[in-house]
């Protein structure tokens, strides 16, 4: 089941309310997958990285024993990143199981990020100079108010409404999946992926490691690889139509970029609206409808189509 959905705004100035935006677009298709909502949102680029961490997939909720690790986890990753040669400006406890993070850094990202989860207990969630992820239990409204998403300005993200179907229930299997260890690359994605085991052996053979069992996290890796090899965002969403197999529809985001594909059977359903100030689309009309007021014409991309808008 699970809904997906993506926004861009095209004059790609970072000041609009994309948090709401997409809180709107997930909400309103909350009966395809209450049990877990996520967020790829970005802003205008910045200097310095920003990382979100999870510390645990929940709050102690009155366990000492948790509370204390938490407390061991925060101090922990700060200590590792120092020792690694990061410069540590800013850090936010966005709520008792989340960090955000700002910093400089002048090696590779892969390192950094290594580091930061050679802390027990500790995910890096996303890394790049304009993408934050976030992700947690339940629907969009309440991860929303959790988070303080309704504040957040940006150009454009993609957002996630999850039906659990072969996974637990947690924030670790909850979309969308950052392209670990990519910088500012994300993915949302509906279907299926039939050779999901060959591509994630392939993937580890050339030095990546996964986060979750889910085949959505295979695409965003297997898109970054494709990128880092020379292939445009687009290049890449077309070679993943012939190299990656099942059911399905994605869409992708970069810091420049919101790109969609839909397999060759298109059976994974994803509506688009195209108008000079936004592009918007999602797996139902009903999402875009929640942030157009005005009148407006939706079509469905075709079968093997990929359509990709820079903001």
């Amino acid at each position: 089941m699970c809904g997906i959905a993506g926004l861009i705004y095209r004059n790609g100035n970072g000041a609009h309310r994309i948090g709401d935006d997409l809180t709107r677009m997930l909400q309103s298709m909350r009966h395809r997958g209450p049990d877990s909502t996520g967020y790829a949102l970005y802003r205008a680029p910045e200097q310095e990285l920003i990382m979100r961490l999870k510390l645990a997939d929940g709050p102690a909720d009155g366990d000492l024993e948790l509370a204390d690790a938490l407390r061991r986890r925060r101090h922990g990753v700060r200590t590792r990143l120092r020792e690694g040669g990061a410069q540590i400006a800013t850090i936010e406890d966005v709520n008792e199981y989340t960090i955000l993070l700002t910093l400089s850094y002048e090696g590779e990202l892969k390192r950094l990020a290594d580091l930061a989860e050679s802390v027990n207990g500790v995910e890096v969630l996303s890394a790049g100079h304009a993408l934050e992820i976030v992700k947690d239990l339940g629907d969009a409204r309440t991860v929303s108010a959790e988070y303080g998403l309704d504040r957040y300005l940006g150009s454009h993200g993609i957002g996630h409404a999850r039906m659990a179907t072969e996974s637990d229930v947690d924030i670790s299997n909850a979309h969308p999946y950052w392209a670990y260890p990519f910088s500012d690359v994300a993915v949302v994605h509906n279907g299926q992926l039939t050779n999901y085991h060959q591509w994630r052996r392939r993937l580890e053979r050339l030095g990546h490691r996964f986060a979750s069992d889910c085949d959505s996290e295979i695409i965003a890796v297997y898109l970054a690889e494709r990128m880092r090899e020379g292939d445009s965002l687009e290049e890449a969403m077309r070679r993943s139509l012939n190299d990656l197999d099942g059911v399905f529809t994605y869409i992708c985001v970069t810091e420049e970029a919101l790109g969609m594909a839909k397999d060759e059977l298109a059976a994974k359903p994803l509506v688009l609206y195209e108008g000079d100030e936004l592009v918007a689309l999602a797996s139902e009309e009903i999402a875009i409808r929640a942030v157009i007021d005005h009148e407006i014409e939706t079509y469905d991309p075709y079968e093997s189509q990929v359509m990709v808008w820079t903001r």
